[in-house]
């Protein structure tokens, strides 16, 4: 079977070490960073050192690439962890079908970073969906989808990393079926579908007048350390200055203080009052420093609270 492998970041790394080891021909693996970036454990510097050939993932979109698809008598065409939107023409290509493996279950959250979301939304379930591609985002019938626990000191990262662990056996299991030309198509569930764009909530501003679950989940849910989030960092801003919240917990504790008030400290780590209990911020981040938060709050301050800020619409 001819695979086309089109991935980024490391969902992308762990589904071409999967294929790398099946038996299955790579045509081609498409992908963002070739040369100066096709080094490290990228797509790209995988794939160099492993010796297949490399396309730019934006060729996806050229005029003309359905055809180079057919030509290369590509069976299947697999989609991991990218942002590229494929054309109908180039989904239809292949001759098995064209399949995205999707951190999420599917239709309650669709789009960009559902791990985050889920997190956010204190979710105390997640997913992961093998889908056929069609014309929508995420829209396809579903081919394989699985649930997996989210923990309370589950992050942006650990939640997306168990979101990979528990892809690979499902897409394994889509090869096995793929060469025989048996893979399930079942419509997605009935119910709400929440698809969730670029948009960060409250424009990456910590709101402490919301709960402490929420203020807590918001934290987590940017934390990606030691890589890039995709949501930015946390902001709040205490006398003038930007504050990013690293990490943080809560305590249970009630609080009848305003919102946003710095209370006493806890050892290294310092209570700031949110809406209905005490957070325990432990560390905090100014300008390209980090340090834990009672090295920089003083208990009797309080962080600015905004009150235009709404959080985004997630349903569509």
């Amino acid at each position: 079977m001819k695979i086309l492998l089109i991935a980024e970041e490391a969902p992308g790394v762990q589904a071409l070490r999967l294929l790398a080891g099946s038996g299955h021909e790579i045509v081609a693996v498409m992908t963002r960073g070739i040369g100066v970036g096709a080094v490290g454990a990228t797509v790209a510097g995988v794939a160099s050192r492993l010796g297949y050939a490399l396309w730019p993932a934006r060729r996806t979109q050229e005029r003309g690439f359905a055809e180079v698809i057919r030509g290369a008598g590509v069976d299947l065409l697999l989609n991991v962890n990218t942002i590229y939107v494929l054309p109908s023409e180039v989904v239809a290509a292949p001759t098995i079908g064209s399949f995205n493996v999707h951190p999420g279950p599917l239709p309650r959250y669709a789009g960009l970073n559902a791990p985050s979301w889920a997190i956010y939304h204190g979710e105390r379930t997640h997913g992961v969906t093998i889908h056929w591609m069609d014309q929508g985002i995420d829209t396809g019938p579903i081919a394989y989808q699985t649930a997996l626990p989210i923990d309370e000191d589950d992050t942006g990262l650990t939640l997306s990393g168990k979101c990979i662990r528990a892809g690979l056996p499902l897409l394994h299991d889509l090869l096995l079926a793929a060469s025989r030309h048996s893979v399930p198509r079942c419509p997605q569930p009935s119910g709400p579908r929440r698809y969730f764009g670029r948009e960060v909530p409250h424009e990456g501003r910590l709101i402490w007048t919301e709960s402490a679950a929420r203020v807590v989940n918001f934290i987590r849910a940017c934390d990606y350390v030691p890589f890039a989030s995709p949501w930015g960092l946390p902001r709040a801003y205490l006398g003038g200055r930007e504050i990013v919240v690293l990490k943080s917990t809560r305590t249970g504790e009630p609080s009848d203080a305003p919102p946003g008030t710095v209370g006493r400290r806890v050892g290294t780590d310092v209570l700031v009052a949110a809406r209905d209990e005490w957070v325990k911020v432990r560390r905090v981040q100014i300008g390209n420093s980090s340090f834990p938060a009672a090295d920089a709050l003083r208990p009797g301050e309080r962080f600015a609270v905004p009150s235009s800020l709404e959080a985004p619409a997630a349903a569509r």
